[in-house]
């Protein structure tokens, strides 16, 4: 057969495809009818395992993988079909819609937030950038940030995620699981590591350098290149710097930001410390209730999925299915859980969106444990 002769065959069973395709999801209705009037669940996996199995014995090989990627394809489609038919509920609509009738039009200007470190920390830089005219209570850590929005203390408290060059920040994500809080905003802010002393002293005399972890990791390369220099991590930046000043010592710098070289009367031994120019790191800024303001587009999640080959698999098919951007997944241990997670997603969505919204009721009702962290504008 030449090329355009296989192209029309190839044309006429994808007709066919289509119309066994429809057929099959208008008897998906008919079952979703039957489900909903005896009290059923969506999802039978007995009877998904028990087709699959029988799929891949008549594909044969080479085609058993590909006939199982096929079907499970079907499987979701036809379950998110069926959803649409069967209002089970959940429990992500209700909080949502609340959410929507109660938060103001305008992200406020001024409020109390938590903050972790001391003035000139990156958190206080990107909390400015926020507010207009912030509140703001330090904090030694990040878990004491949590507590102030959780318990009431600040509306809210703004906490690194993500930097660009060198990775999450798991411990904010490893405290994520132990607190209730919600994403009211996100901030993306440019990070300009600089390398601090006192003055009178020179390069070649520092001993030792004192600097958050992530900021660390961001200047390894400076940092390689001077093995002599023993590194200290400590709970902040702004603190590393606070430190050298109050310290008076000229052996010892801290990587820091030039802000905090006016702040704490330091001079600058180095503005090319960093990896890379293009430094960014991601804040969140976190409240007690939930507040989704007009223009929201980014969603944050946090899940278990049941611990079973394929679930995460079928979790990222169905926001492709959507056509959903999934821009982050993180996944952290659960203690005491052998090889069990907790799944972070973002993805680029609205829940102003019903498919949007029928979709987060029904992870609510699937996932072991489902938190609608936020849906929220990132600036």
């Amino acid at each position: 057969m030449s090329l355009d002769e296989l192209r029309i065959r190839i044309d006429e069973i994808n007709h066919e495809m289509v119309d066994l395709f429809v057929e099959r999801m208008k008897i998906s209705v008919e079952i979703a009818k039957y489900k909903a009037e005896n009290n059923l669940p969506i999802l039978d996996k007995g009877r998904e395992r028990k087709i699959l199995q029988e799929m891949e014995k008549c594909a044969g090989e080479p085609f058993e993988d590909y006939t199982q990627i096929l079907f499970n394809t079907l499987f979701g489609l036809s379950r998110s079909y069926q959803s649409t038919i069967i209002d089970n509920g959940g429990s992500a609509s209700p909080l949502i819609k609340t959410a929507l009738e109660t938060t103001p039009q305008l992200f406020p200007t001024r409020a109390p937030v938590a903050c972790q470190g001391v003035e000139g920390a990156y958190s206080q830089l990107a909390c400015d950038k926020l507010f207009r005219r912030a509140d703001i209570h330090y904090y030694r850590h990040w878990d004491d940030v949590f507590k102030a929005v959780e318990e009431g203390t600040c509306r809210y408290g703004v906490l690194p995620i993500e930097n660009s060059s060198y990775g999450s920040v798991t411990g904010v994500y490893d405290l994520m699981k132990k607190h209730s809080f919600h994403i009211a905003k996100g901030i993306k802010l440019r990070i300009s590591h600089t390398l601090l002393s006192n003055r009178g002293a020179a390069m070649e005399g520092i001993k030792e350098i004192y600097s958050h972890e992530q900021a660390i990791g961001q200047c390894g390369e400076f940092l390689r290149s001077n093995p002599q220099i023993k590194v200290n991590v400590c709970a902040n930046t702004a603190v590393a710097a606070k430190m050298v000043a109050e310290s008076g010592r000229t052996d010892v710098a801290a990587i820091s930001s030039a802000n905090c070289a006016e702040l704490y009367g330091l001079k600058i031994l180095s503005d090319t410390i960093q990896d890379s120019d293009n430094n960014y790191t991601r804040f969140i800024c976190i409240s007690r209730d939930l507040e989704i303001y007009p223009g929201s587009s980014k969603i944050s999640l946090m899940m278990t999925l049941p611990h079973r080959p394929g679930t995460l698999a079928d979790m990222l098919s169905r926001f492709s299915m959507m056509g959903l951007n999934l821009t982050k997944l993180e996944s952290r241990p659960i203690p005491g859980k052998d090889f069990e997670f907790m799944f972070y997603f973002d993805l680029e969505a609205s829940v102003l969106s019903p498919n949007v919204m029928r979709m987060l009721d029904e992870l609510s009702n699937e996932a072991g444990i489902f938190v609608f962290l936020g849906n929220y504008i990132e600036i």
